[in-house]
C-alpha cells in the first residue's frame, strides 16, 4: 500500500482538476464476486474513482485508483469502470488521465480480473492516436498495470513513493531490492518507461496540468498554449554557445523560455520535449553533445552519434507529435552512428524507424543544423531529403559525407605523394553551408542569435500545411 502521507485518490483528483469541476460517474459500482469470502469485504467504488472535469480549462476524463480499497487492485468491475471512461473519452474527443496506485490484478477474481485487464488494454489501444493518454504513478504500478501505463502517451512518476515494474526486483535472477531497486524512480530515470519524474505529488499533478494546457484535446484539434507574451523578434545571443546542450538552446528559443523535456535521463544524447512559438506547441528533437550545469560548465559529454536508444526515443516522440498534429522542430548536430558491437546488433533497425517516422509525419517540419550533419545519420535527422519543409543552418554548420580530413585519407589511402591537407580543403568546400544552399538542400543560412525568430516565422507560415498521403493501411518499419 502507498505511504500514508500520500494524498488520497480523491485528493489527487481535487488537486488535478479546476476547482469544483469534477463530476464522478459510477460511484456506486462495486465488486460482484463472492469467491474467497469477498462478500464480506467492502470495496467502495471497486477501488477506483472515475469521472470527468476540467484540467487547466480542458475537459478530461479521469480515473484515480484507491489504494485504501483492496490496495487498489484491478478486478472485473474496477476494469469496466476504466474501460467505460475510455469509451466516453473517444466518443467526446477529450484526454484521459489515469492516477495509478495499484497492487495489480485482484487475485480473488482470477479470470474475471484477467478479462478486465484485456478490456482496458483493448480500449487503450483503440484510443491511441485519437485522444492523449496520460498516466501518473503515485504508488505501486506492477505487472500488467505497468504494461497498461506504458500504453499511455505520457507517463509521470512521483519519485518517493512511485514504484514501476513488470517483475518485482526480488524476482529477478541475482537481484534483490537492497542491491538494485529496479522499481524505483532512480532506476526508471535512465529507462524508457517514464517521461517525467518529480518529487512530490503536488508537483506531479501541476506538471500534468501544464502538459494538458499545451496538448490538443484530440487528433482533430490543434495544440497551443496561452497567448504569447514573449517578443516574436527576440534574439537569442547565447544560442551558439548553448547549441551543444540542446535542452538549453531549446529553452532559450521558446516562448518565455518554456521547455518541457521528456525522458530527460534516458538516451541523453537525444533531447525530446515540447517548446512553444507564438503560443503554438511544437515538438522538439535534438542531438546533444554536452550537458552544461547552471554555471555553464560541461559536466557530461557525448560524441554526436545516433544510438539505438536515442533513435527509438526520438521516433516514438515524432509519431506522437504527428498523431496529434503537433509540428516538429529538429536541431541537428550528428556525425554518424554509435560504433560498438552491441550497437551494431540494433542501430540499423532503430535508425530506420526514426527515418520512417520523419518521412511519414505530415505535420509542419523544420530543421535547424547547428553543427555537424554528416552522412546518412544526417539524412535521418529530418533532412530536406526525407521531407523537412524548411531547413536552416548556422554559418558554422558542416554538411557532407564525413569529416574532410578523414575523407581525404580514405580517398587517397593508396597515394603516398598526394597532399592530404589540400585534398581535405577541397572536400571541405563541398561540406559547407554554401555548397548545400546552392543545391537547395538548405533554405537559408541564419545567424545563431536569430534562431528563435526564423524558426518561429517558418512555423507561422507552415501552420496551414496540408498533405494527403498515399492511401495505405500502415507502414511496416
Amino acid at each position: 500500500m502507498s505511504n500514508t502521507n500520500a494524498l488520497s485518490a480523491r485528493d489527487r483528483i481535487a488537486s488535478l482538476v479546476d476547482e469544483n469541476s469534477f463530476v464522478e460517474i459510477g460511484a456506486t459500482i462495486t465488486k460482484r464476486s463472492t469467491d474467497f469470502n469477498m462478500q464480506e469485504k467492502s470495496v467502495p467504488a471497486d477501488g477506483v474513482i472515475t469521472g470527468y472535469g476540467l484540467v487547466s480549462g480542458t475537459p478530461a476524463y479521469i480515473y484515480s485508483q484507491d489504494a485504501s480499497s483492496l490496495n487498489g487492485s484491478i478486478g472485473e468491475m474496477h476494469a469496466k469502470k476504466i474501460a467505460h471512461v475510455y469509451e466516453l473519452a473517444v466518443k467526446t474527443g477529450v484526454p484521459v488521465i489515469g492516477l495509478i496506485d495499484c497492487a495489480g490484478m485482484r487475485l480473488q477474481e482470477s479470470t474475471d480480473a484477467l478479462a478486465g485487464f484485456g478490456q482496458i488494454y483493448k480500449m487503450k489501444a483503440k484510443a491511441s492516436g485519437i485522444v492523449p493518454q496520460i498516466s501518473a504513478v503515485f504508488g505501486n504500478c506492477g505487472g500488467g498495470v505497468a504494461v497498461m501505463t506504458a500504453m499511455s502517451d505520457f507517463t509521470f512518476m512521483e519519485a518517493q513513493n512511485g514504484k514501476l515494474f513488470v517483475s518485482s526486483p526480488n524476482t529477478l535472477e541475482g537481484n534483490y531490492t537492497d542491491k538494485l531497486d529496479t522499481a524505483s524512480a532512480d532506476f526508471q530515470k535512465a529507462a524508457s518507461n517514464v517521461d517525467v519524474i518529480l518529487e512530490g505529488e503536488t508537483e506531479v499533478l501541476n506538471a500534468i496540468r501544464e502538459l494538458v494546457s499545451i496538448l490538443p484535446e484530440n487528433n482533430n484539434d490543434t495544440a497551443g498554449s496561452d497567448e504569447c507574451m514573449d517578443d516574436l523578434n527576440r534574439l537569442v545571443p547565447d544560442f551558439a554557445a548553448e547549441a551543444a546542450d540542446a535542452a538549453l538552446a531549446l529553452e532559450d528559443m521558446s516562448d518565455n523560455n518554456f521547455f518541457l523535456e521528456l525522458k530527460a535521463g534516458y538516451a541523453k544524447e537525444m533531447v525530446t520535449g515540447f517548446v512553444c512559438f507564438d503560443g503554438m506547441t511544437v515538438g522538439a528533437i535534438a542531438n546533444r553533445t554536452a550537458v552544461f550545469d547552471e554555471n555553464g560548465k560541461e559536466v557530461e559529454k557525448f560524441d554526436g552519434r545516433l544510438t539505438t536508444a536515442g533513435c527509438e526515443k526520438a521516433a516514438d516522440f515524432v509519431k506522437k507529435c504527428d498523431a496529434f498534429n503537433i509540428p516538429v522542430l529538429t536541431l541537428t548536430n550528428v556525425e554518424g552512428y554509435a560504433t560498438s558491437v552491441e550497437e551494431e546488433t540494433t542501430i540499423a533497425t532503430a535508425a530506420a524507424k526514426l527515418t520512417a517516422a520523419f518521412v511519414e509525419a505530415d505535420v509542419p517540419k523544420v530543421n535547424l543544423i547547428v553543427g555537424k550533419a554528416y552522412g546518412s545519420a544526417y539524412i535521418t535527422m529530418n533532412s530536406k531529403h526525407i521531407g523537412a519543409d524548411m531547413v536552416f543552418a548556422l554559418p558554422t554548420a558542416q554538411i557532407g559525407m564525413m569529416d574532410a580530413n578523414v575523407a581525404a585519407k580514405i580517398m587517397y589511402a593508396d597515394d603516398k605523394d598526394v597532399n592530404l591537407n589540400e585534398k581535405a580543403s577541397e572536400f571541405a568546400a563541398q561540406s559547407g553551408t554554401e555548397a548545400a544552399a546552392a543545391r537547395g538542400y538548405i533554405d537559408s543560412v541564419i545567424e545563431p542569435e536569430a534562431a528563435r525568430k526564423q524558426v518561429l516565422y517558418a512555423f507561422e507560415m507552415l501552420f496551414t500545411k496540408s498533405e494527403y498521403p498515399i492511401g495505405k493501411k500502415h507502414g511496416t518499419i
